[in-house]
């Protein structure tokens, strides 16, 4: 039987980026193998995700707590990965996801550095975040890390690790429409409003410096980063990952599974008025009022971003600006992470003043 177009669409697009996130080369092949129908696609990943969860939870019973940490974040990245574009079944979609966040949390008492979850007010309710400090740190800087459309905070322990290891704390949060904010909070085109919230929380913590916070954004995040740099002064750099200039620009070459996913986390009544949300998450007008440091990375073969949205945003910025394309980099560069991960962390450890 041919696999479904929708399953095709995604692994096209998105293979690399399972790779460079924690997915095992051969799990992915397995998995995906097993795959002809996207309805299928939740129930297969979360059935691997039971796999590292099972070892995971052993693994906390016989003592060895690294390894359980170890287990449980993988066991989190494979249940994020059923759930993150499957808005078809959202029943479906939200027990798997509720796995992720459960595996993660458990995790993180037990990783290097070890993490917390974190609660943060907003509109009456709460952004949930991971907060993690580099070992033998008192108050060090910190990286604001915004998510894209489909990922969540389950999703970053590689991009952490960039941080962390280079002496800089991380807060990985779910803003509106993302991870677990995607439940009691549309899409909003006005980044700066959670961003405000969560450094608004930064303020009331001891254990790190306030005055020394970047904010780091990944694909559509990388358009929120941008967004909120524009206008929170309090971010002192800024890094954007594949990030749209306008995603209503974009909206007609989008993989329909990525449609379909803004559409309901914009909590759209129809096409029309998803298309006409997209085109409010532009920064026509907005950034040139960027005047903190950024860095600024495409990749030239990105089908989804095309990489003179990169080059627009760097030109047009009042900072200092660095612009990285990478010549045969995928959507954010997935399948060449070497090209630009410490590449950007070294960046924004140098920006920050790290130690």
């Amino acid at each position: 039987m041919a696999q479904d177009p929708r399953v095709v669409a995604a692994l096209s697009h998105w293979a690399p980026r399972f790779v460079a996130n924690g997915i095992s080369l051969t799990d992915f092949e397995e998995v995906t193998a097993s795959i002809n129908t996207w309805e299928e696609w939740c129930a297969a990943w979360s059935a691997r995700a039971a796999l590292h969860e099972e070892m995971g939870r052993q693994a906390l019973t016989d003592g060895h707590n690294l390894s359980a940490g170890e287990h449980l974040t993988t066991a989190g990245v494979c249940y994020h990965f059923a759930k993150f574009l499957f808005v078809n079944n959202p029943e479906e979609m939200q027990v798997a996801h509720m796995k992720a966040v459960a595996c993660r949390r458990d995790a993180l008492p037990h990783l290097r550095p070890a993490g917390e979850r974190v609660e943060m007010p907003y509109e009456g309710n709460t952004l949930a975040g991971i907060l993690r400090r580099p070992t033998d740190a008192n108050t060090p800087p910190i990286v604001v890390m915004a998510m894209g459309l489909d990922s969540s905070k389950e999703e970053m322990d590689s991009y952490e690790s960039l941080f962390l290891n280079r002496g800089l704390a991380t807060l990985t949060f779910d803003g509106p429409g993302q991870g677990e904010g995607e439940y009691e909070f549309a899409i909003r085109h006005d980044y700066e409003i959670p961003v405000g919230a969560v450094f608004d929380w930064l303020e009331g913590r001891t254990d790190i410096d306030p005055d020394r916070a970047g904010l780091w954004g990944v694909s559509l995040g990388g358009y929120y980063a941008a967004r909120a740099a524009a206008f929170e002064k309090r971010v002192k750099a800024c890094i954007t990952l594949s990030g749209p200039y306008n995603w209503g620009a974009a909206w007609e070459n989008l993989p329909e599974l990525t449609r379909a996913a803004f559409h309901a986390r914009s909590r759209a009544a129809s096409e029309a008025e998803a298309f006409e949300n997209a085109t409010k998450l532009s920064l026509e007008g907005v950034a040139q009022n960027i005047t903190c440091p950024l860095f600024v990375l495409a990749g030239k073969l990105d089908r989804i971003v095309p990489y003179t949205d990169a080059e627009r945003l760097a030109s047009e910025t009042s900072g200092p600006v660095e612009l990285l394309v990478v010549e045969d980099g995928n959507h954010i560069a997935n399948n060449r992470p070497y090209r630009y991960r410490a590449q950007s962390a070294d960046w924004m450890a140098a920006q920050l003043g790290a130690g």
